[in-house]
C-alpha cells in the first residue's frame, strides 16, 4: 500500500469547500471520484490538510491518499489533470512515509486575503477578491497586523460555533503583513493553525480599523479577551486563498520570514 502526498491548486467558487458533503459539492469529492476513474477502484478517501470554507480557494492545498496501484506519479499527475475540471489542478505528487498525514502533521499554514482596492469592479477577479473602493491606510494596518504576532488565545477571532467545537482557542501567528501593489491589496499571514473564520475575520479587523471603526486598543482588547464584538467584520470568503502548507521545522520555510 502507498500513501501519495498530493498538492493541488483550486479555485473555489463552485464548490462547497473542501471537506465533503451530503448535500452540496466539494473538492473532495470530485478529487476522489477523479483518482477511482484514474485507478479503475471505488473512490478512495483523501485526507487534506485544511477543510476551508465554501468559496474558498486554495494555491498549494496538500492531501495524502493510500492506494495500491503502481502508477509513477508524474503519470499521476498527468491522468489526474486530464480528468479533473479547469477549477482543479495538481500540482506535485510523490510517495511519502506510511504514518505520513497531511492534516496532522501540518507545521504551518500560510494564508493570503486580496482586496480589489480599485475605484471599480474588475470583471476579471469576480469570485476571485472582495471588492473595496474606499482608501486604504496601509500603514494603520499594518500597525494593527503586528498587534496579532506571536501566541495568543484567538477566541474572539473565531466564529461561534466553530469556537464551541474546539478544545483549544490558542494559536500562534508568526507573521503579517498588509501590501497594496497596481490596486490590489494583500493581507499575509501565517501561523502554526487557525480557527474557523479566523483570517477573514482579522481580515475585517484591519479593515475596520482603517476605517476608524476600531481602535488598536480595541484589537489588544479582543486578544485579550475573546471578546468578538471588540473585532471585526467577517469579510468575503470569496478573497481567501489558502497559500502554503509547510511539513517540517516552520523556522525552515521563507514565507515564515525567519
Amino acid at each position: 500500500m502507498r500513501n501519495l502526498k498530493v498538492f493541488i491548486a483550486y479555485n473555489g467558487a463552485a464548490y462547497h469547500g473542501f471537506q465533503r458533503q451530503e448535500n452540496a459539492l466539494s473538492v473532495q469529492e470530485v478529487v476522489e471520484k477523479a483518482i477511482g476513474k484514474l485507478l479503475k477502484t471505488p473512490p478512495p478517501v483523501v485526507y487534506g490538510c485544511s477543510r476551508t470554507d465554501a468559496g474558498v480557494h486554495a494555491r498549494r492545498f496538500c492531501f495524502n491518499v493510500r492506494v495500491e496501484n503502481k502508477i509513477p506519479c508524474d503519470g499521476f499527475i498527468k491522468g489526474m489533470n486530464t480528468l479533473l475540471p479547469d477549477d482543479i489542478a495538481v500540482l506535485s505528487c510523490e510517495d511519502a512515509p506510511d504514518d505520513f498525514h497531511a492534516r496532522y502533521d501540518t507545521k504551518a499554514k500560510e494564508y493570503v486575503y486580496l482586496i480589489n482596492n480599485k475605484p471599480s469592479r474588475d470583471v476579471f477577479l469576480q469570485n476571485l477578491a472582495y471588492h473595496y473602493p474606499y482608501p486604504l491606510d496601509i500603514a494603520k494596518m499594518n500597525a494593527a497586523a503586528r498587534l496579532f504576532i506571536g501566541e495568543h488565545d484567538f477566541g474572539g477571532f473565531c466564529r461561534a460555533e466553530g469556537r464551541a467545537r474546539m478544545t483549544s482557542t490558542v494559536r500562534t501567528i508568526y507573521s503579517l503583513d498588509v501590501a497594496l501593489k497596481d490596486g490590489i491589496c494583500e493581507i499575509r499571514i501565517s501561523g502554526n493553525g487557525f480557527l474557523y473564520n479566523m483570517v477573514r475575520i482579522i481580515a475585517g479587523t484591519l479593515v475596520y480599523v482603517n476605517e476608524g471603526k476600531r481602535t488598536l486598543d480595541d484589537v489588544k482588547r479582543a486578544i485579550e479577551t475573546g471578546e468578538r464584538d471588540f473585532a471585526g467584520v467577517t469579510l468575503p470568503a470569496c478573497g481567501l486563498y489558502l497559500s502554503e502548507v509547510l511539513y517540517g521545522e516552520p523556522k525552515a520555510n521563507i514565507f515564515l520570514g525567519t
